[in-house]
């Protein structure tokens, strides 16, 4: 049975507004409309969904959004009477959309057209259209628009089940809706039209050009919760970005470097959303279209990936799932609340806020290393502590973490995910004076045993890791992208790596696996091996790539001194973001590369999505080899040493708070170019 889109492929349940979703016209209860071929325009809680034609017509998930409803389903250009002709649509930014369209007109001789047409439509919702002549005459057009919309949720526009258009009335300078509930959208035009038909929604304009002239219309979408942004997410609009998010650049031999590191940070800063109850905290949504809602472990992960832009986002981001933390003198008391994310085909949803849980110890030692105020360390430090407790009372006697209850299964992803928040939670305590730091190394010594013991699976060819073990004991085989978290340890003092769940021998044999075409496709690494029973290279957890695990791969191949295997997925990333605009989605097909062929979408992907714009970030900070510890004054540079992309310089991420720049040559070199005074250059 197709999940709904409340469980969507890699979906955290309950994001999208509705239940039991159905696509406009299909009979499938879960069918997700296609969103990869839309052009999405993102400045949060504000989205506009476009064809690459440019005009919206309301079919689909076509219009404006604010908050989770369309305020604008239909506008439609007419130019003398006819649609242009779209010649081209593209992302100009995260929060834009611009078009391009032409028209004959009735003086023009031959097949070319004498007049121009572009529009740049904002998340927003505001748009600007332009009419460009070319004629060697002068030009009197009429111009009509026709507006409509049904204010409906995004979850009933997915099931195609919106309703029908409301009717219109004339309104100032434009026309206005308003449903049963009270709830209203208008829209307003500069200059003012000429005339208006609320019947049809239509407002017209007789437009006067000279050869050569251009003629601006602006249109306004307003809402009764929305605020207007008037320019580029960032600093300056309102909009947090420029604050929380770093101004990076990356330049060098590669420039699709540049590009990457330019579309993720855009990206970021387009995917944040404020805390209602707390505006001063933002945090990363999932994805759009389909995931905006309360922050979870997505958010914990991309912010974490993002940390080189500074700790900013990773504090709110902790601070706001702190307030969620189940207290009490229960199993429960210290978890993350989280709803179920499907997990494929095999096992059964997992649980985000188990992830959350352990991933929070994670991030908060991370960001310490990064520079993070000790205000902050105090204030989130508790809930730390208290993510360590539900961990120890949530293993089994054998050191196993269920997920997601009692019963299991166990999982090999989220045994590395319990290992890393109790090696580095030690770490953590040890730095703050607190006690247990030794008793949590232990523990995690312990882990490592029994999991190489119950979890490595040998045989003839050298072995390979369980994904599972299932009630009983049985272990789950297939192999896939989960295993890239087994070499995903985390940063310690010093520069140094925590030490990982498998030793020299097992680490050298999942390296090799992940090198291997069944799991390496080309374009990055495939969620279920090539060979493995039920492969689909469209099935999110059965086949197709995902973004953030190939990232983890690198990083963890990497570090672990294994560059040949990390260098082909790197550049296998880079390639397909090229395809992708340099947007890249939370996954796509894991189809075999070939030597003219480009990824495939999934049509159901979002994007942008947090944890594929923060693996940018991640992906190059790893080829950087940065290895910060503020707190000791000091910061390490491992650099990728076989230069798989050749020279490269980053700037203006952040470090102890400050700038920090560094150059890698295409000698595997590094050289810290800008830094924080009492930073010293670490071993």
């Amino acid at each position: 049975m197709a999940p709904s889109p409340a469980s969507a492929p890699g979906s955290p349940a309950g994001h999208v507004p509705g239940a039991g979703l159905m696509a406009q016209g299909s009979a499938r209860p879960g069918e997700l409309p296609p969103v990869h071929n839309a052009l999405i325009s993102v400045a949060l809680p504000a989205l506009a969904i476009s064809a690459e034609h440019g005009q919206l017509t309301g079919q689909g998930l076509e219009g404006v959004y604010h908050s989770g409803r369309r305020l604008l389903s239909r506008c439609v250009l007419r130019v003398a009477g006819r649609e242009p002709i779209a010649l081209r649509g593209r992302q100009a930014a995260a929060d834009r959309s611009v078009f391009l369209a032409v028209l004959r007109t009735a003086g023009d001789t031959g097949p070319d057209p004498g007049l121009a047409v572009e529009r740049s439509r904002g998340a927003d919702g505001s748009e600007r259209i332009t009419l460009r002549s070319s004629a060697g005459r002068p030009l009197r057009v009429p111009v009509e628009i026709a507006l409509g919309t049904d204010l409906a949720d995004l979850g009933a526009v997915a099931a195609g089940r919106a309703g029908p258009e409301l009717p219109a009335s004339v309104h100032g300078t434009g026309m206005r809706w308003t449903a049963d509930d009270g709830r209203y959208a208008s829209v307003s035009a500069d200059p003012p039209p000429t005339d208006a038909l609320a019947a049809a929604g239509l407002l017209r304009w007789e437009v006067e050009l000279a050869p050569g002239a251009a003629r601006t219309i602006e249109l306004r979408v307003h809402g009764d919760r929305t605020t207007r942004f008037t320019g580029p997410s960032g600093a300056g609009t309102g909009r947090p970005g420029g604050v929380v998010l770093a101004e990076a650049r990356a330049e060098g031999d590669d420039p699709r470097l540049g590009e990457l590191l330019a579309a993720a940070v855009d990206d970021l800063r387009a995917l944040l959303q404020r805390d209602p109850a707390h505006p001063a905290d933002v945090h990363l949504a999932a994805g759009v279209p389909w995931r905006c809602g309360p922050a979870t472990a997505e958010a914990l992960w991309a912010a974490r990936m993002a940390l080189p832009l500074g700790t900013r986002l990773a504090v709110t981001t902790l601070r706001t799932l702190a307030r969620t933390q189940l207290d009490g003198a229960g199993a429960a008391s210290g978890r993350i609340p989280g709803p179920l994310r499907d997990a494929g085909p095999y096992l059964p949803p997992r649980c985000t806020g188990v992830e959350a849980t352990l991933a929070f110890p994670v991030v908060l030692a991370e960001a310490r290393r990064w520079g993070l105020p000790e205000q902050d360390l105090e204030e989130l430090l508790p809930a730390a502590e208290r993510c360590l407790q539900w961990l120890r009372a949530a293993a089994d006697p054998h050191g196993f973490v269920p997920d997601p209850g009692p019963a299991g299964p166990w999982r090999a992803e989220t045994q590395a995910h319990a290992h890393r928040a109790a090696v580095l939670g030690a770490d953590l305590l040890d730095a703050c004076g607190r006690p247990g730091g030794d008793a949590w190394r232990d523990w995690a010594r312990t882990l490592r045993e029994r999991f190489r013991a119950e979890f490595w699976l040998a045989d003839r060819s050298g072995g390979r890791p369980a994904a599972a073990r299932v009630p009983g004991g049985r272990p789950w085989t297939q192999l896939g992208g989960w295993a890239a978290h087994l070499l995903d340890t985390g940063l310690l003092g010093g520069g140094r790596y925590a030490p990982g769940l498998l030793d020299k021998a097992t680490t050298e044999q999942l390296a090799r696996l992940l090198g291997t075409p069944a799991l390496d496709s080309g374009w990055g690494l495939r969620s279920l091996g090539a060979k493995e029973p039920g492969h689909n290279p469209f099935g999110h957890r059965a086949g197709a790539v995902r973004v953030h695990e190939t990232a983890v791969a690198v990083a963890g191949l990497t570090a672990a001194g294994y560059e040949k295997e990390a260098a082909s997925l790197l550049r296998g990333t880079l390639d397909a973001a090229e395809a992708f605009g340099y947007r890249l989605p939370e996954m796509y097909a894991g189809d075999q590369r070939t030597a003219r062929g480009v990824p495939a979408p999934h049509p159901a992907a979002c994007r942008p999505a947090a944890v594929a714009a923060a693996a940018g970030v991640h992906l190059l900070a790893t080829l950087a080899g940065i290895r910060p510890d503020a707190p000791g004054g000091t910061v390490a540079l491992h650099p990728v040493r076989s230069s798989p992309l050749g020279a490269v310089r980053l700037s203006g991420l952040r470090v102890a708070g400050e700038p920090f720049a560094v150059r890698v040559s295409r000698l595997g070199l590094g050289m810290v170019e800008e830094a924080a005074d009492r930073l010293q250059l670490g071993v």
